[in-house]
């Protein structure tokens, strides 16, 4: 009975999370926390910005600390948050629509330079797509950001241990001795991307019919999940919040399939050669941002409803970044 009430109230509180969520996100382009951030320095004075990104909360978020952050210094910022994908993000960037955006090391590395296989040493990976985007395409990371927010497979603790499965390898041999219990709940662009599930099914040996596979809303994913009648698995980021609010165990890529994702602000090199001191004002925010702090952020978003940009200008604030001993 403890179990079942549990997740009753893990599921109530989700769907109410979801709710706030849809709220949030249709704020969030071009609208932030536009209560005034006071001055830090001016050495962004006479910058003027547009500053996208993803439409997903943890990318929301880190475009907002970038929108803060950066107003604080003294630049012109025209919120672009929330844009779109990947794609739309990366096309607007290199069309000049936006000037910068956040993007992950393992998504540059595989889907803009077109690898097929991953570094497994996280630092080499960042470097390896860092170098390759600037020689190849003009494009600036500026990080790594400790946090990995890579693709993970998850399922409700209960099932897990009622099917057996740990790691992506039992999943494989699940499909094979039950097929019908791997059922994924999975969004659009993993669905595509060469280092979501056609890379995955295909690295692991995995058969999984059509049928069995449900392409949802990313927060859908979560609570469809946790309920277990669309989908047993669902496709998660390991840095969301909602992991441990809905009680869901992450398996273990135990063939290291799925690259390291560490997250960077991008940006042309004509922009970074303009305003250098963009990196001299970031690089002590990034050193900040690791997995625990992105999960705590990403949940009082998706889990407590709060607005992305209120969540990113108070860790600021906390931190020390818009101002006290800490600031950047």
């Amino acid at each position: 009975m403890g179990i079942r009430r549990n997740r009753t109230l893990h599921r109530a509180f989700a769907l109410l999370a979801g709710a706030a969520l849809s709220l949030t996100t249709l704020t969030a382009c071009g609208s932030g926390d536009d209560a005034a951030t006071g001055s830090v320095s001016d050495k962004l004075a006479g910058a003027s910005f547009v500053i996208g990104s993803k439409d997903f909360t943890e990318n929301i978020v880190l475009g907002q600390i970038a929108v803060h952050l950066f107003r604080a210094h003294g630049a012109e910022i025209t919120d672009k948050t929330n844009l779109g994908g990947t794609v739309s993000n990366r096309k607007a960037l290199e069309a000049g629509e936006i000037d910068m955006y956040w993007d992950y090391s393992g998504t540059g590395w595989i889907e803009f330079l077109k690898n097929s296989d991953p570094i497994p040493d996280p630092a080499e990976q960042f470097e390896a797509t860092a170098k390759a985007d600037l020689e190849k395409n003009g494009i600036r990371w500026i990080g790594p950001t400790p946090l990995n927010n890579t693709y993970a497979l998850a399922i409700r603790s209960e099932k897990a241990a009622e099917l057996g499965v740990k790691t992506l390898s039992d999943v494989a041999k699940l499909a094979e001795t039950k097929p019908q219990e791997v059922t994924l709940c999975i969004e659009t662009e993993f669905s595509t991307r060469n280092d979501g599930l056609p890379g995955m099914v295909k690295h692991y040996d995995m058969e999984i019919p059509d049928n069995q596979v449900s392409v949802l809303d990313t927060g859908v994913v979560y609570t469809e999940t946790d309920k277990g009648e669309t989908c047993n698995f669902g496709e998660v980021f390991a840095t969301d919040g909602r992991i441990a609010a809905l009680g869901l165990t992450v398996l273990e890529d135990d063939k290291k399939f799925f690259p390291i994702y560490n997250a960077a602000l991008t940006l042309k090199e004509d922009t970074f050669k303009q305003y250098p001191a963009i990196e001299e004002v970031l690089q002590p925010v990034i050193e900040k941002l690791d997995d625990t702090t992105m999960s705590k952020m990403n949940a009082r978003v998706d889990v407590d409803g709060e607005e992305p940009s209120t969540v990113a200008r108070e860790w600021l604030e906390e931190a020390g970044f818009l101002g006290g001993d800490s600031g950047a």
